[in-house]
């Protein structure tokens, strides 16, 4: 297999394809700072961007789902350090070829001086002997290795490569990441589609941008579909709508304003479902809402808050299960997120209800806001207070704190926390609240034993 690239720089084999290429190999960029997202490797200060700006480096693996950019970040790697850059494949490189490579490599250093990145893509693919065949040059620095895989490379790659490399995720794209990058694309003259007559209307553009699901080669796929496939209106311009770019992308668009009424009713049919406890009409919600493009950690937090508010003390578990969902959510990130919040959204919907808490505590708020400010009883408070009541002539036993713990089995003593009689909580007799419930009958029997008494 022949080098794909020559190195890499001006007189790059590929750009002399020129228009015949792809649109998303025009628009690869060169600089770190063209890069689409991956802000947490590429941001100011960070590892990766510092090991590229002094040329620091030895072997780099990069892994994550894919568009994201991990052949594009190999080769500004590479035009930055003006290295020779030799592309292997996973699935079509063998052992034979892989020492070739290495002993151009070796012939180009001592001829010429110049580094030799070798870049692996799906390496993942790679057998052991492979892999095993790679290592020794690692070691000695005969080649700058970068793998990309869109596997974890934990589980895919040997623990002998992984101990020479460094290991960077790459994230998908942001959606406004995306956007920004195919209108430059749109009227990028050198590179783009600048010299082409286009109309594209911003919904048309969303769309793909949304649509590519943090795919950047996605995006501009679509794009370059839609450019070449759609004729010239009678004014001469290729007009880009919504429905070209449904067509071009191969996805309709879900009617569902973000930020209008749309977003809004979806997110209150959702939660009035799991309210209501109609598991099938709270995961047809959800659907809606993330095939629409919504964030799945806006849907989180309202799970989080169901789950208090309306589940409550009647299910106490499902806060902890809507907790562990959004953060499993953030931490895999589209489109698997769905899954843990598809969990959590069937056991909140089926959980049995409560929201006693809750109202608890907006009562007690209710009376704050009116001004029904209420002193902190003296056993209750401060010795420095404790001190100031008894010289006001309060008794030593109402100045008294009695510590519950060292009161009888149930450690319970009755007393006021209150200086008034008010009650805000009402437990109901739903799912585990029932247990509470008899449990707060039976400390008011006791209260009321002991008054007797």
């Amino acid at each position: 297999m022949a080098d794909l690239f020559t190195p890499y720089g001006s007189n790059h084999e590929a750009m002399s394809h020129g228009d015949s290429m792809p649109l998303a190999a025009r628009m690869r960029p060169e600089t770190p700072d063209e890069i689409a997202g991956q802000r947490h490797l590429l941001g100011p200060g960070k590892l990766l961007r510092r090991a590229i700006e002094t040329d620091r480096f030895s072997s780099l693996i990069f892994y994550g789902p894919p568009g994201v950019g991990k052949t594009t970040l190999a080769y500004v790697i590479a035009k930055h350090t003006s290295a020779y850059f030799v592309m292997l494949n996973g699935v079509e490189s063998n052992v034979s070829e892989i020492r070739d490579k290495i002993a151009e490599a070796k012939a180009r250093m001592t001829l010429h001086g110049q580094k030799t990145i070798l870049f692996v893509d799906e390496l993942h693919r790679f057998n052991k002997a492979q892999q095993d065949v790679l290592l020794p040059h690692l070691e000695r620095g005969t080649v700058r290795f970068i793998g990309a895989t869109t596997e974890n490379p934990y589980f895919a790659i040997n623990s002998a490569m992984l101990s020479r490399s460094q290991i960077f995720p790459l994230e998908p794209i942001p959606q406004q990441e995306i956007s920004k990058l195919l209108r430059r694309a749109a009227a990028d003259v050198e590179r783009g589609l600048g010299k082409m007559p286009l109309d594209i209307t911003d919904e048309a553009l969303e769309h793909m941008a949304l649509k590519a699901d943090g795919d950047a080669r996605k995006g501009l796929t679509a794009l370059e579909v839609a450019a070449l496939s759609t004729p010239p209106a009678e004014d001469g311009k290729i007009h880009i709508t919504l429905e070209v770019a449904e067509e071009s992308i191969q996805q309709k668009a879900v009617r569902y304003d973000r930020a209008g009424d749309g977003h809004y009713d979806t997110i209150s049919a959702y939660i009035k479902s799991m309210r209501g406890s109609d598991p099938d009409a709270a995961l047809y919600w959800l659907a809606f809402m993330l095939n629409a493009g919504e964030d799945p950690r806006f849907i989180a937090r309202r799970l989080v808050i169901c789950a208090s508010e309306d589940v409550g003390l009647a299910d106490s578990n499902a806060l902890r299960v809507a907790v562990a969902a959004a953060r499993a959510a953030e931490m895999v990130g589209m489109p698997e997120a769905r899954i843990p919040l598809a969990h959590a959204t069937v056991y909140i919907a089926t959980a049995p209800k409560s929201n006693s808490a809750y109202m608890a505590f907006e009562a007690a708020m209710q009376d704050v806001k009116e001004g029904k400010t209420l002193p902190v009883p003296d056993h209750l408070a401060t010795p420095t207070r404790k001190k100031l009541a008894r010289l006001r002539g309060v008794s030593a036993e109402d100045t008294t704190y009695k510590y519950a713990h060292d009161f009888g089995e149930e450690h319970y003593v009755p007393q006021a926390y209150l200086p008034e009689g008010r009650v805000y909580y009402h437990p109901t007799s739903n799912g585990l609240e029932l247990r509470i419930a008899e449990r707060m009958q039976h400390l008011r029997d006791m209260s009321e034993g002991k008054k007797e008494r």
